[in-house]
């Protein structure tokens, strides 16, 4: 057997009262977010007064010289020689019912807990306005342990009172007396603790917690790690929880102040973030080590050490808790399309984001400028990649480790820059964020960063003038929200059309967000009853810009619901892949564009993975005489773009990019020209397919020449070879044919 880890001593409760008071027993300062209702604190006074067993206290011994002193303070006692670990909020309950000290909620507002009591009934009551007016009661228990209280004069000041509304037998008064008492009693109501040994560890410490709570709740890190921060540096966590005081509510006074529409943190949050910024750290654990001088890499203890590092937090934390830095980082949540807390799904994406910006500004010296660029594009991607959601601290300390050996601001941003980018691949928008907008989840972060991108593309509302910086601005707050999520199919069109589940008719593809008049006006109207209102407000390149935004497939309310939501996916993921792209790349981005300069602009930039150029549709310019061969060439690339991510084919430029027209092609008009292709199309690969690709003419340096955009398809497609069918996707400026396991390996990620 095991030498025990823990030895067993009773108290009292007015000695643990009189030992917290002294400080020989570390209860965190009463001045902190108290999180029991007074309800409970009144059955634990019901409990004791009966005399039942209110649980086990686990202290732990913390090992420290006799002339250890807490550090940042001069004037403060010695560092207490018990902590409590368990049983913080009914000691924290009894100390401020005895002693009666005011404690704060979790909103940061200040109390008395007030317990009243009734010798008659022997019953206990949080106070209230009716029992203020009761004579039955003493409206608050606290007075029996004041240091002036005489308990006889309370007890007979009580009899008088109540004598006032009715007869007192002899017998009651001496009841009334006994019960007084045996309240004021309870100072000697014993307890017994858990004395938990100096030489364990704080894991050791949590695991024992956890084995013996009869509830079986974990030991939370964080109250653990701020309990030992109050008692080694209480004016750290003074500060800590000012900071998060001020975050939640306005300044009134006018004053600078924390508050802000994206989070309201708390100590151990803005603690995480001082940690990961002093030391690159993540893991909250680490606070323990550093407070007793222990290195984060041998593991060795020493004093000089403990105070060093302490050093260390006490600047990063000064300047973690800096209001000017901490507004200029919400900044950059604005500048990534982020406007208020309702579209944040992680408060963690939130503070590691700030330790990032906190290193740049301040450790790598990177301009603030390029900074808040850098931050937006690193806080939309990791939104969207759900990157600090499943085990937070791990992906925390994994990206933090990458900056430890860095010194250079280039290099610190381009390290940002090139994780973004490795992660946010053509294959992920293409493929991996359809899947993921195939929800109906009212808080998808894939919703929300398609609301960012809107922001960022400077959108507006369907069929509505107003932008979405303003309907979402979270400093307006009225009755009736600007605007309504909106079914474009609506629910109970929907629903006689047989799609009873929420699951189907809550799609995130389903939803637009529309103005509130007009949501009403559509009420249950099918798409098709409806559109032709809606559209009349708007010239033609208005609603084409507005359905790009909204991510609407042409003759969308004419559509099968299933074809819709798939078709609906992919084009809000394209939306979405362009808000980044205009925060990547520091210029405006307009990705709507008709007029005839636009394929100058993007002729001019060669060929690529979704740019292809084709001398003819079917004339061999060697022997002058139509070939396959040659229309074959063009129907691979036109697959290839449908089964890849979409691209436009140019025919009547050649392979370095100049224009030679289309006369070549010896067709009697654009129209037959137009119409041969969409005959090959409509053979070799099928009719339905063509509602992904868009024919026209634009003009390239005077000349004529064919556009062919195609979208990225929602199925597999498979051309007509010779009797046979072959499958292709665009690789780089190349269009590749797969087969076998990698044709299969493909579909089943791009397509399932």
């Amino acid at each position: 057997m095991s030498d025990t880890v823990f030895t067993q001593v009773g108290y009292t409760l007015g000695g643990l009262v009189n030992y917290i008071k002294m400080g020989e027993i570390g209860l965190p300062d009463i001045q902190r977010p108290f999180v029991w209702p007074n309800s409970k604190v009144r059955d634990l006074f019901d409990s004791m007064y009966r005399g039942y067993p209110v649980g086990y206290l686990l202290f732990w011994k913390n090992g420290f010289l006799d002339d250890s002193k807490t550090i940042g303070t001069d004037d403060k006692q010695k560092i207490p020689n018990l902590l409590i670990v368990d049983g913080q909020q009914r000691m924290t309950s009894l100390y401020a019912v005895i002693r009666r000290i005011e404690v704060v909620r979790k909103n940061y507002d200040k109390e008395f807990i007030k317990i009243a009591f009734n010798p008659i009934d022997e019953k206990f009551e949080v106070h209230d306005a009716a029992i203020a007016k009761n004579k039955s009661f003493i409206p608050d228990i606290s007075v029996l342990w004041d240091e002036e209280t005489d308990l006889f004069e309370i007890s007979e000041s009580y009899i008088s009172g109540l004598e006032e509304t009715r007869e007192i037998e002899p017998e009651e008064k001496k009841k009334i007396r006994r019960a007084i008492s045996s309240v004021e009693g309870l100072k000697n109501f014993p307890f017994t603790a858990l004395e938990l040994s100096p030489d364990i560890n704080e894991e050791q410490v949590a695991e024992v917690f956890v084995r013996i709570n009869s509830q079986g709740e974990s030991l939370k890190q964080s109250d653990f790690i701020l309990t030992l921060m109050s008692v080694f540096w209480d004016e750290g966590r003074k500060d800590l929880e000012e900071f998060c005081g001020k975050a939640r509510k306005p300044s009134s006074s006018g004053e600078p102040s924390p508050y802000n529409h994206y989070i309201h943190p708390n100590p151990d949050q803005m603690l995480r973030a001082c940690v990961g910024f002093g030391f690159k750290r993540a893991r909250l654990k680490y606070v323990y080590s550093i407070l007793r001088g222990k290195d984060l890499e041998t593991e060795k203890f020493s004093e000089a050490l403990r105070e060093k590092q302490f050093g260390v937090l006490k600047e990063a934390q000064g300047k973690t808790l800096d209001i000017q830095y901490w507004h200029d980082f919400l900044k950059s949540l604005r500048l990534a399309g982020y406007m208020s807390k309702k579209m944040l799904t992680s408060d963690n994406n939130l503070i590691f984001s700030y330790i990032l910006y906190l290193m740049g500004r301040l450790e790598y010296g990177v301009d603030s400028f390029v900074l808040r660029k850098t931050i937006a594009k690193w806080f939309f991607m990791s939104n969207i990649n759900r990157r600090y959601t499943g085990s937070p601290e791990s992906a925390m300390e994994f990206d933090l480790a990458r900056f430890r050996e860095i010194t250079d601001k280039d290099e610190f941003v381009s390290i940002l820059n090139s994780i973004s980018d490795s992660i946010l691949t053509g294959d992920y928008w293409s493929i991996s964020l359809p899947t993921e907008l195939a929800t109906s989840s009212p808080r998808s972060p894939s919703l929300f960063s398609y609301h960012a991108a809107l922001i960022l593309l400077d959108a507006k509302a369907l069929w509505s003038n107003m932008k979405f910086t303003d309907i979402l601005d979270p400093n307006i707050v009225s009755n009736k929200s600007a605007v309504e999520k909106h079914h474009l199919f609506p629910f109970n069109y929907l629903k006689n059309l047989g799609y009873k589940s929420t699951r189907d008719t809550n799609q995130i593809a389903n939803y637009a967000l529309l103005e509130w008049g007009d949501n009403v006006k559509i009420s249950d109207q099918a798409p098709k009853d409806y559109i032709n209102e809606m559209e009349e407000r708007f010239s033609p390149s208005e609603l084409e810009k507005m359905y790009y935004w909204h991510a609407l497939p042409k003759e969308w309310y004419l559509m099968d619901y299933p074809e819709f939501l798939i078709q609906r996916r992919e084009l809000i993921s394209k939306v979405i892949r362009d808000g980044y792209e205009h925060l990547s790349k520091e210029i405006e981005y307009d990705p709507i564009s008709s007029d005839e300069h636009s394929a100058d602009d993007i002729i001019s930039q060669g060929e690529s993975e979704n740019i292809e150029f084709k001398s003819t549709l079917r004339i061999n310019l060697h022997t002058q005489d139509k070939d396959s061969r040659i229309e074959n060439t063009v129907m691979k690339t036109i697959a290839g773009f449908l089964n890849t991510r979409g691209g436009e084919l140019f025919i009547g430029i050649d392979d370095s990019g100049q224009a030679i027209g289309l006369e070549n092609d010896k067709f009697k008009s654009l129209d037959n020209m137009s119409l041969h292709l969409v005959n090959l199309i409509n053979d070799r690969i099928g009719k339905v397919y063509m509602f992904f690709i868009t024919i026209s003419f634009p003009e390239h340096d005077g000349v004529t020449v064919m556009s062919v955009k195609c979208s990225p398809s929602p199925k597999e497609i498979f051309l007509k070879e010779k009797g046979a069918e072959k499958f292709y996707v665009r690789t780089g400026p190349s269009t590749v044919e797969l087969t076998g396991h990698e044709m299969q390996q493909f579909i089943s990620q791009r397509f399932r």
